[in-house]
């Protein structure tokens, strides 16, 4: 009897149902079964969220900043200097600067989740269609330099400027407001007085987002099982949550850069210059105030910047939400 040979055909494979993606097309979607959110619903997503965020916490920031500008000690602590504004300038001194603060995180943010999203498209590994650990802290650490310089700088240059004035009499103030402020530091310093500051605001922001964007994703992980792309929506108070634990790291270890990033804005670039740059700065405040000088105003950013992460996670992972279960449809395999 013949035996029968191996050559013989093949059945052949099963056809694609319709719709099926291929493995190519699963690799794009991100490997969580659906496209990825596009980087300008982000940037919506954040611009949101920066608004939400500035409104709630404007008052802290300004603490913050009073904190930092205090050589004399007139300030005890943060009750003290809150009570102490609003008792001296009246309670809407604590939101001075609140028109650029807020323009400044809406622009933050739409830049900071927008270019974050380009960059971790650029870092996803073509094979797994992931991004790995090391790529996702680069695109934060890009996210932030981008922003620090395009918009973060000049806009605290600005707020700060408007936050160390003292009194609520237009009479009184040199600068009446954001516009003039702005117009009055290019006359008097050249553009560049926009950008004062902004070597240790370029380290502050991309540390602080190197490590955001990365622990954000973890604690989605660890905590609620959410992956990227996978579709499912966090409830705002998980996001929250996320978003605060994310924020809380970042303070603690750029300080320092905080401080010295306060400390050149508010000085300018004419008149008494006490700082030449962020060492010097760093070597004068220590040597005159000490190592705890360096974190001057740390617990107003710790109640400022984990909030803020808090609330502005809320809300764009909302819109995010929103735009995946309305636009993007499922990769069948």
């Amino acid at each position: 009897m013949a035996s029968t040979s191996s050559s013989s055909p093949q059945p052949p494979p099963p056809a694609a149902s319709p719709g099926a993606a291929s493995p190519s097309e699963e690799r794009r979607a991100g490997g969580g079964g659906r496209p990825p959110v596009p980087p300008y619903v982000k940037a919506a997503a954040g611009s949101l969220g920066g608004v939400m965020e500035a409104c709630c916490l404007q008052p802290i920031d300004v603490v913050k900043t009073r904190l930092q500008l205090d050589r004399t000690g007139a300030y005890r602590g943060i009750a003290h200097c809150g009570a102490t504004v609003a008792r001296a300038e009246g309670v809407r001194a604590l939101w001075k600067g609140l028109t650029p603060f807020a323009t400044h995180l809406t622009l933050k943010y739409a830049l900071r989740l927008g270019s974050n999203a380009v960059l971790q498209s650029a870092f996803k590994d073509p094979d797994t269609g992931k991004v790995s650990a090391h790529g996702r802290l680069a695109s934060g650490f890009g996210a932030g330099v981008i922003e620090a310089l395009l918009i973060v700088t000049p806009f605290e240059v600005v707020k700060i400027r408007l936050q160390q004035q003292k009194g609520l009499s237009p009479d009184l103030l040199r600068y009446k407001g954001p516009i003039h402020c702005a117009r009055t530091i290019v006359r008097e310093e050249g553009i560049f007085g926009l950008w004062s500051g902004a070597l240790p605001t370029v380290m502050r922001n991309g540390t602080n987002q190197a490590a955001m964007f990365s622990a954000k994703n973890t604690f989605d992980i660890v905590l609620w099982k959410k992956h990227e792309g996978d579709g499912k929506v966090l409830l705002p108070w998980q996001s929250m949550i996320s978003g605060f634990l994310a924020g809380t790291a970042g303070p603690v270890c750029t300080g320092p850069f905080d401080v010295v990033k306060t400390r050149l804005m508010a000085q300018g670039r004419t008149g008494d210059i006490k700082y030449n740059g962020m060492v010097h700065a760093i070597r004068t405040i220590y040597s005159e105030e000490g190592l705890r000088a360096l974190w001057k105003g740390l617990l107003p950013r710790l109640m400022r910047i984990p909030p803020g992460q808090a609330i502005m996670w809320a809300v764009a992972d909302q819109v995010m939400g929103l735009y995946e279960r309305t636009y993007l449809q499922p990769v069948h395999i």
